[in-house]
């Protein structure tokens, strides 16, 4: 066999790498396979090689694959041998080629876009010749290499593919009718880029594929009518060429020349597409981009990855197609869990909207609504997943504020696709249309549709067409009034009728099921960018701008027709010192020049306020705007100074219909250098507001500012809790605020904070137990946030706690977790221990036995000395005095700590803690004094003292020396002391003398126990 020399080894023959570049796994694993086969292929006749090889492979399974692989690589690398290479591989393979098909396939999956041209003309030879064969497995391989194909890309590499593929598909049309599903994704894959292929230089192609999707169409119409809804969708793509022209004639007035069994359109548009051709549509390095965009980014972190998806797949203006393709993926394809619905992750519907965003082109525009609402047309909740309608209605719900022109925009062609999609069956679609909006009401996709077809910032034209369409979903009020029109029109002759609009209220939508936070009050989070866009609606100044006189007037006219913002910024001076002189300035005028100054300093409101870079250059720019400069006049006003008044007045009213307002003058009192340290302006600001005080304004500012931008939030933070103490420290919501909205970055930054001494959140034990209390309700990683800032703060365990007796083992995980690893850091004192052994003791609870086990291996003799001091002193305690309350309630009783030790005899593996001295003696002292029932409930965990004591005397009577005249150890003596030293003041009579007798066998045993 010829052959060409390998080079060095980062040097490939199958893919474009440098010479910088890691040598591939792949490449390299098929490169020693080819090796192998050479080494066997050394004899001088055909005959021999082939025995040698039959025998290598004979081996094992192994030795097979390696010949294939290595022949595999020879087709791909040495284009001379191709013949012979697959040839050899079909003579030696023993699986139907299985291996070499899985290799083939792995290398198109994973490496195509790293392939030489070279290598990629030998994957097409050889699948032509797999097909030529017709080799089990061919088809998937032809699978394969079509989702390479790209939508929405003319360059020549695509067009070569795509033109490679067809050849080979016309050439072997027998093969396709035989594989009635690879036939199928034929006619889907080429019916979808027929439209991208209009350019007189691809005339030709164009025509070709027109010729074998109509043939395949005619001739293998029942295998392709599978491919359900979406072939409609495609063939509308394409009607306009003469070919497919006459197919629709056939499908819309003679379906069953297409088939028998096939009796229109209407039965084609009720099969949903399979999943497997709207995947085809992307490229494996497509697709596995988009999922990792709405599996793993952050919403708000996704602009640098939808940029670079944008730079890499929709650039040119054929690409505008594509988006059709990615909106169907997403609607249809790719369905999330209910973890990934409920965590930060980048919504479905907001990856929807900035597509939509980006479509410049109104045919493209149009294509991707019908993409976005083709389930929506022949929605049947028996065939049909929700998932599939639920972007479109999210999509429009949270554009209202942000985006209103995209809501406005799906609306209108939901109306009218509704009518126009296909005039034979508007009855059929309108149910449809009208059953997914039930569907979505009934399984709380949103809790209301009023917000959308009653919203005020719609046109007008447009909310008549969605109340003419769209009655039964619309609130009362605009039933109502749909009603009265109706029986005014009755009256005067007209031959309107309401029969279906009889629901009950519709109800406002707090939240909805896609973008609530679970573990918050639902008063508190809800969903804001509804509430907030009631915060402020633009409006028309002009009789507002009539009632202001003189200088006020002009300058306010002036600074709206003004865009420059410096010269804004120069006009809201005069402005404002006008005002501050300005005799009759009332209530009223404030009210009138707010409104004026709302709706002209709107945009600054919605753009992003403080820098991505901070440093003191762009924070003096971002405190630049007119509205700063009201705000510079009221910071720089001294209390006294009675010119203050009416700046109050004004800002007080454009805090009324803008409260962002409140969050921008904390940033700016935080970020100029002249402003007052104790943010006594800001207090001032809020006791001028009416029915506000200063605690309430606070938070709503705060939850404004959080909604809003998390990192400015974050860095007001250490100021809130500074200046305004009273209020931040010990404020479970406020923390709530910080730990449901902060990611790793911005904790990392308020620990900073804590330990450079700038930031205080806890103070006095009561008010850090009510928080701690509070956040038992909280998510998951809002707690662990919290004890992070916790254990920031140094709190003393012991001021922890208190909460311990309140936290169940399954239902407070988070709490429970962190405080072991705090008990765990410290060696163990009664008042530590005395709650840990005040838990009830359950099975199923490993906490206590847990924490008990690890200070038995760190500090074994600390543990031993004080639980053989509370047994000894529980035990010498008389009965009546514990019935009379001898005892706290608090403190563990002798059941509770015999239930612990033996859970810890129960569970651990090792039980050498429960042999110790002081152990042994306690154990003693309570089966001496124990009840019956006592006895019999920890009879195995009392046995070990019997055991002990058993194996003590018979050393004895061995003749052992004991070690002192006593019998005791040294070690015990002191111990022993220490206890009753520490006892003394509770039980005078404690002694018991029968423990000195036993204790002498037990130290017997001590002494050789080496």
């Amino acid at each position: 066999m010829e052959t060409t020399p390998l080079r060095e080894k980062n040097f490939s023959r199958l893919l474009a790498i440098s010479a910088i570049d890691v040598k591939d796994e792949l490449d390299e694993k098929l490169e020693r396979c080819y090796n192998v086969i050479l080494g066997l292929m050394t004899n001088s006749t055909e005959r021999e090689n082939n025995e040698a090889l039959n025998a290598y492979v004979s081996k094992s399974t192994q030795q097979h694959d390696e010949v294939q692989m290595g022949f595999l690589y020879a087709i791909l690398a040495e284009p001379k041998m191709q013949v012979k290479s697959f040839q050899e591989v079909i003579l030696v393979a023993r699986d139907s080629l299985a291996c070499l098909l899985n290799t083939t396939i792995r290398v198109i999956y994973e490496k195509w876009l790293k392939l030489l041209d070279s290598t990629k003309t030998q994957v097409i030879w050889l699948c032509k010749e797999l097909v030529k064969t017709n080799s089990p497995g061919a088809d998937t391989v032809c699978f394969s290499i079509l989702r390479q194909v790209v939508g929405g890309d003319i360059s020549s590499k695509n067009i070569w593919l795509a033109e490679s593929m067809l050849d080979l598909f016309l050439d072997c049309k027998p093969f396709l009718g035989k594989n009635a599903s690879l036939m199928a994704f034929v006619v889907y894959t080429y019916l979808r880029i027929i439209v991208d292929h209009g350019t007189p230089s691809l005339a030709n192609l164009r025509q070709k594929e027109v010729e074998l999707c109509v043939s395949l169409l005619r001739a293998h119409w029942q295998e392709c009518q599978h491919i359900g809804r979406d072939l409609v969708r495609l063939l509308q793509n394409v009607a306009r060429i003469p070919e497919f022209d006459l197919l629709w004639k056939d499908m819309v007035l003679n379906p069953t020349s297409l088939s028998p069994n096939f009796t229109g359109i209407a039965q084609l548009l009720q099969i949903r597409t399979s999943r497997k051709y709207l995947v085809g549509r992307l490229t494996p390095d497509m697709e596995n981009k988009l999922v990792f965009l709405i599996t793993k980014v952050r919403f708000g972190n996704q602009k640098r990855y939808q940029d670079w998806f944008q730079r890499q797949y929709l650039s040119t203006p054929e690409s505008q197609s594509l988006r059709c393709d990615l909106i169907r993926y997403i609607c249809a394809v790719f369905h999330p869990s209910n973890e990934l619905l409920c965590s930060d992750i980048i919504p479905r519907w907001a990856v929807i909207g900035w597509l939509l965003t980006t479509c410049t082109s109104n045919v493209a525009a149009s294509d991707a609504k019908l993409a976005l609402f083709y389930d929506w047309l022949f929605f049947d909740p028996e065939r049909d997943s929700i998932m599939n309608i639920e972007p479109a209605v999210l999509v429009m719900f949270h554009s209202i504020r942000p985006h209103p022109a995209i809501t406005a925009t799906l609306l209108d062609f939901m109306c009218r696709i509704m009518n126009n999609f296909s005039p034979q069956y508007t009855s059929q679609i309108r149910t449809s249309i009208f059953t997914a909006l039930r569907t979505i009401l009934e399984k709380r996709v949103l809790q209301s549709l009023s917000p959308l077809f009653d919203n005020v910032k719609l046109d007008k034209d447009l909310r008549n067409l969605l109340r003419e369409n769209f009655t039964e979903f619309c609130s009362q009020e605009v039933k109502d009034e749909v009603l009265h029109k109706d029986e005014l029109e009755t009256e005067l002759g007209g031959n309107n009728h309401i029969g279906e609009n009889n629901l009950s209220d519709a109800c406002f939508s707090d939240d909805d099921e896609e973008s609530s936070i679970p573990g918050k009050l639902k008063d508190e989070i809800g969903f804001q960018p509804i509430k907030e866009s009631a915060a402020y609606v633009p409006v028309d100044i002009t009789e507002h701008l009539n009632q202001l006189g003189g200088q006020i007037h002009d300058l306010t006219v002036e600074l709206m027709e003004e865009s420059n913002q410096e010269m804004q910024c120069d006009l809201t001076d005069k402005l404002m010192q006008v005002v501050i002189q300005e005799e009759d300035f009332d209530q009223e005028m404030a009210s009138t020049l707010s409104t004026c100054l709302c709706q002209i300093l709107s945009p600054q409101f919605l753009n992003k306020l403080f820098p991505d870079e901070i440093d003191e250059e762009s924070i003096e720019d971002s405190i630049g705007s007119p509205l700063f400069v009201i705000v510079r006049f009221l910071s720089q006003m001294s209390e006294e100074d009675p010119r203050r008044q009416p700046v109050l007045q004004l800002l007080g009213e454009m805090y009324l219909k803008q409260p962002r307002i409140g969050y921008m003058l904390l940033y700016f009192l935080k970020v100029s250098k002249g402003s007052d340290e104790k943010m006594s302006t800001y207090k001032d600001f809020c006791a001028n507001l009416d029915n506000k005080d200063l605690k309430s304004c606070l938070l709503n500012d705060l939850k404004y500012c959080q909604s809003d931008d998390v990192r400015l939030f974050t860095f007001l933070i250490p100021d809130i809790y500074t200046h305004f103490p009273n209020i931040a420290v010990g404020n479970s919501a406020i923390l709530n605020l910080i730990v449901s909205s902060i990611d790793g970055m911005q904790l990392q930054d308020l620990i900073c904070q804590i330990l450079q001494g700038h930031l205080q959140m806890f103070k006095s034990r009561e008010t850090f137990l009510s928080i701690l209390n509070a956040s038992l309700e909280w998510e998951t990683i809002e707690q662990y946030f919290l004890w992070q800032l916790v254990m920031a703060h140094n709190i003393p365990v012991e001021h922890i706690l208190p909460i311990l007796p309140k936290l169940e083992y399954g239902a407070n995980a988070e709490a429970l977790t962190n405080l072991m690893v705090l008990l765990k850091q410290v060696s163990p004192s009664w008042e530590l221990l005395r709650p840990v052994l005040s838990r009830e003791c359950k099975k199923a609870d490993y906490f206590t036995v847990s924490v008990l086990k690890y200070w038995a291996q760190e500090h074994e003799d600390r543990l031993a000395e004080l639980i053989n001091l509370q047994l000894t002193k529980l035990n010498g305690t008389p009965k009546k005095r514990q019935r009379a309350g001898g005892t706290k309630k608090d403190y563990p009783s002798v059941d509770q700590i015999l239930a612990h030790l033996d859970h810890m005899r129960q569970v651990c593996r090792n039980i050498s803690f429960l042999n110790h001295e002081n152990v042994q003696h306690a154990l003693q002292q309570v089966q001496m004094t124990a009840s019956d029932n006592q006895k019999t409930k920890y009879s195995d965990l009392l046995a070990l003292a019997e055991d002990i004591d058993d194996m003590k005397t018979v050393r004895v009577l061995r003749g052992r020396k004991a070690s002192n005249a006593s019998g005791l150890s040294p070690k015990y003596l002191k111990s022993k002391k220490s206890a009753e030293s520490d006892s003394a003041s509770e039980s005078s009579d404690e002694e018991v003398k029968p423990t000195s007798k036993k204790r002498k066998k037990l130290t017997t045993m001590d002494e050789d126990s080496d």
